[in-house]
């Protein structure tokens, strides 16, 4: 029986979930023909990873995920962390497809997923730098004022969050405290909070940062800030292709996926922000040796 007739024999029209599971299952039993990815988009969120991924995907040698087709990643190494290596190996396509692949359309595939968590969670850089050491990452920096509202907007949107933006900056605290240490504490201990209310936290890149840049050498990180991709989509996608080492290739056009303008931020808030974020700022632009155009 092919994987396709066990997907019409265990899943009726629209069980989704089903097909998922069954494939994942199928993955795992070919895990060791599945090499690990080439690249990871590591964040930030609400800083253009949907769109970056939706153009790399676009590339004829940037195979999709397996078998989360519709998705961008398949958080393992934060989420799904105890769900081991086979599991992970599941969701990429296996050796004979990539070479097919790649002498169909003359060059090297590669290989990736993107998640902005990644670069946030505390455990992330060492689980990475274990398992793929040679790994390249794409690290997307937006405004970290204008983030932290999206990012707001974005909960608000999916109905997880009651409280109007100031209110959630002044919970933030109480509402993450402790989880850092628990997640360092507690491999297979996941922290929706930690993800979901993190305004203010994940804006202090260089402290997010600082983990994977212990651990691997600068030249497997491209960091550029997201409003760079927003005006030069065309020539900063040239930029990422090169560094992950794809082809150039042209895309008919370079959409914003995912968007939730900043319009609607409190001038008080944002000021209090800006005031905020200046020192760590400063230190990110020392650190890495680059000016961002922010606030």
């Amino acid at each position: 029986m092919t994987v396709k007739d066990r997907i019409k024999s265990v899943a009726p029209r629209g069980a989704r979930e089903q097909v998922r599971e069954l494939l994942a299952r199928y993955g795992e039993r070919t895990s060791a023909q599945r090499p690990l990815p080439d690249f990871l988009v590591i964040g930030t969120k609400r800083g253009g990873t949907t769109s970056l991924w939706r153009y790399l995907i676009q590339h004829p040698l940037v195979p999709r995920l397996f078998p989360a087709w519709n998705t961008k990643t398949s958080h393992y190494f934060e989420e799904n962390w105890p769900r081991g290596e086979a599991w992970y190996r599941s969701h990429f396509p296996t050796r004979r497809q990539r070479a097919a692949l790649e002498r169909k359309h003359g060059g090297p595939s590669k290989v990736g997923e993107a998640a902005p968590l990644y670069m946030f969670h505390p455990l992330v850089a060492g689980r990475v730098a274990d398992l793929m050491p040679q790994a390249r990452m794409i690290v997307l920096l937006r405004d970290p004022v204008e983030r932290a509202f999206s990012h707001w907007k974005e909960r608000r949107g999916e109905g997880v969050e009651p409280l109007d933006f100031a209110a959630a900056l002044a919970a933030e605290e109480s509402r993450t405290a402790g989880e850092k240490a628990r997640l360092e504490a507690e491999p297979g201990y996941f922290s929706p909070g930690f993800d979901w209310y993190s305004y203010r936290a994940r804006g202090r890149y260089l402290e997010h940062l600082e983990p994977w840049l212990e651990r691997f050498d600068r030249s497997q990180l491209f960091i550029v800030a997201s409003e760079t991709l927003y005006r030069q989509p065309a020539q900063t996608y040239a930029r990422i292709l090169d560094f992950i080492g794809l082809p150039p290739y042209e895309l008919p056009a370079y959409d914003v996926y995912n968007d939730r303008p900043s319009k609607g931020m409190d001038d008080s808030v944002r000021a209090e922000l800006s005031a905020y974020y200046r020192p760590y700022n400063a230190a990110l632009e020392e650190r890495l040796g680059m000016t961002f155009d922010w606030s």
